[in-house]
């Protein structure tokens, strides 16, 4: 066991992050190991079509990333861990190890395996696991559709168990994005597989830091208030023997560490206050963040219990296609000539085995200062089940057909060709099975197998309910103000459902936004989410108020129609909507404070 903190440095949170930030990871401040996530839901989803179509199933362009950076890395000693295996970690793994033959780098590269079951689910369902998918309840043999592919959800200990047989790059495939970080934190600092407390303390740091630049003020409400913002470094994770971790950055980069751009970060994709792991159950019921010096954050009031007995599965499946272009309806009458495009598109009607959906983008402004305040572009797309129904409906053709019997102003963007060629439409479906069915294999450097420790208990996992508040009238004077004035929010995306955190650390602020946001006013504030079964969670000790929208996101955000796919933008729709508050909020700005905070931080920091 090491006495000192392990220093794990994120250099991706997904598949096109930005380029050289595997570089950046390496040649930055000193750290221990560098960490890589690729692998998003949506991301397995597009690698499962690219492998059916006999390409390789891992992210390619990870070899190239690396191969440069070897000699420091080699140099300094950085143990790299990414899960760029794809659905082919034995694969990435070979071509790593030939490019270092080739370079002269004796670097050892392990791979993990087991996270592959697709060749597991029919003999699964034959022994009486129906894989009832998680939202909707249903078996897989209901879904119709043939797996391209499928993965089991990994957890730490193969990456821990890797690094301890003397690894210096690891491959995965589908762990957890926080596995990344868990594994190399439970090899430092030899854990047992039951030291919960650790282990959630390390699930959370990872979650932290497994987005890249999120944790240093991407996708952040209050980017206006952080400094250098053109190009955010990558967080890192100093976590110390008890978990306790600090989340910081390399000290050249842009961005800035601060308790908002952490809590942004803790919020996303949050299904609740339990976060399930395969390692380990994090309870978030009172969990902080508190400003440690410039660019520190430290994570509190995290505890771990057992994890749950089953694994989570998720499989991928082509379920149609699509095919989107977008034209332009210029003010006046906008809405009426949307309706003129749709009827000339739809012509003699749309065949029953097309659906057309056409979306505006927008309103025009009142008394437009240049063409563009008064243009709206309008999207259509055509799906269907078969690729032959598109073709033969001829989106590109309808529309290219409009130019001289169209509307008035009509034209697409000269620069971008119309799309002809329909795009396949994936789905996912989540499952359980139990955790004993999903192997867990380390293949080491010289070939050896070893099964992954795994845990010594499981519990059932259950969420905390919260009270919805009791609504009370505002008494006194009122003011209507944007609700971003006040606070800052962040969503995201698990599957069909997208999750909304909204939070302030000004306790006055905090006390209003608890009472005042409740499930009925998020359903006012957010009619998409009108109909849909919402559950509504509290974290005190970071002033956030958390809703989960269950299917605003249809079934996953890779097959779904909608523009904004996965739910990045619900947060900020949320905080331009109107409010009313009492007169004394008025005058509180939640972007105002983080720039204050931030200038007395490099005060101090200069006096000190």
């Amino acid at each position: 066991m090491s006495e000192r903190p392990i220093r794990i440095a994120s250099f991706s949170g997904y598949l096109g992050d930005r380029y050289t930030g595997l570089t950046e990871a390496v040649t930055g401040d000193p750290v221990d190991v560098a960490i890589g996530d690729y692998l998003a839901e949506f991301t397995l989803a597009a690698l499962s079509a690219q492998r059916k179509s006999g390409r390789d199933g891992y992210v390619g362009y990870f070899v190239d990333q690396l191969r440069p950076n070897l000699p420091v890395i080699a140099e300094r000693g950085i143990k790299i861990v990414a899960n760029a295996g794809g659905f082919d970690p034995a694969g990435l793994a070979d071509r790593l190890r030939q490019v270092c033959a080739e370079d002269g780098i004796g670097l050892k590269i392990a791979h993990i395996e087991g996270d592959n079951v697709l060749d597991d689910l029919q003999k699964w369902q034959d022994e009486g696991q129906p894989l009832t998918h998680l939202d909707s309840g249903q078996p897989l043999s209901a879904w119709g559709h043939e797996p391209l592919a499928a993965n089991a959800y990994l957890g730490g200990w193969g990456i821990a168990t890797a690094l301890k047989g003397g690894a210096d790059i690891v491959v995965c495939g589908r762990v957890t994005d926080a596995s990344l970080i868990v594994g190399p934190a439970a090899w430092w600092h030899d854990w047992a597989t039951d030291d919960w407390d650790q282990l959630a303390r390390a699930v959370a740091a990872g979650h932290l830091i497994e987005c890249g630049a999120h944790s240093t003020g991407g996708n952040f409400s209050g980017f206006a208030a952080i400094p250098h913002m053109e190009r955010p470094g990558f967080p890192i994770a100093e976590i110390a023997s008890d978990g306790t971790a600090v989340i910081t950055k390399h000290e050249r980069d842009g961005g800035a560490v601060t308790p908002d751009t952490v809590t942004a970060q803790l919020l996303y994709e949050l299904q609740g206050v339990r976060y399930l792991n395969p390692d380990v159950t994090v309870h978030f019921d009172d969990v902080t963040l508190t400003a440690d010096g410039k660019d520190r954050v430290v994570l509190g009031g995290i505890t771990g219990s057992p994890p749950p007995p089953t694994a989570k599965v998720a499989a991928f499946a082509k379920v149609g296609y699509t095919v989107t272009n977008t034209v332009f309806a210029t003010a006046p009458d906008v809405d009426g000539k949307v309706e003129l495009l749709r009827a000339q598109v739809e012509g003699d009607g749309v065949p029953a085995d097309v659906r057309l959906e056409v979306t505006p983008l927008g309103v025009p402004s009142t008394d437009p200062q240049s063409q563009w305040e008064a243009t709206v572009p309008v999207r259509f797309m055509a799906v269907a089940e078969h690729v032959d129904a598109l073709k033969k409906f001829g989106l590109a053709r309808r529309l290219g057909e409009l130019y001289l019997q169209g509307i008035p102003g009509f034209f697409h963007d000269g620069a971008t060709p119309w799309r002809t060629e329909p795009s396949p439409q994936i789905d996912y479906w989540p499952a359980l099975v139990p955790s004993e069915y999903v192997e867990h294999v380390v293949v080491h450097p010289d070939g050896r197998r070893e099964d992954a420790p795994r845990p010594t208990e499981s519990s059932e996992p259950s969420q905390p309910v919260h009270d919805e508040p009791a609504q009370q009238p505002i008494e006194g004077e009122t003011a209507t103000i944007e609700l971003g004035q006040l606070v800052y929010a962040r969503s995201g995306d698990k599957g069909g459902n997208s999750n909304v955190g909204v939070w302030s650390r000004d306790r006055d602020v905090w006390k209003w936004l608890r009472q005042a946001l409740s499930t009925d006013e998020i359903r006012r504030l957010i009619p998409e989410a009108k109909d849909l079964d919402i559950v509504r969670h509290e974290m005190e000790g970071i002033g956030a108020v958390h809703f989960v929208l269950r299917g605003l996101l249809g079934t996953a955000g890779s097959s779904n129609t909608r523009v904004d796919q996965i739910g990045k933008a619900v947060c900020e729709y949320l905080r331009a909507r109107h409010i009313v508050v009492p007169i004394e909020l008025a005058s509180h700005d939640a972007v105002r404070r983080t720039a204050a905070e931030l200038a007395d931080m490099e005060t101090s920091t200069r006096s000190a």
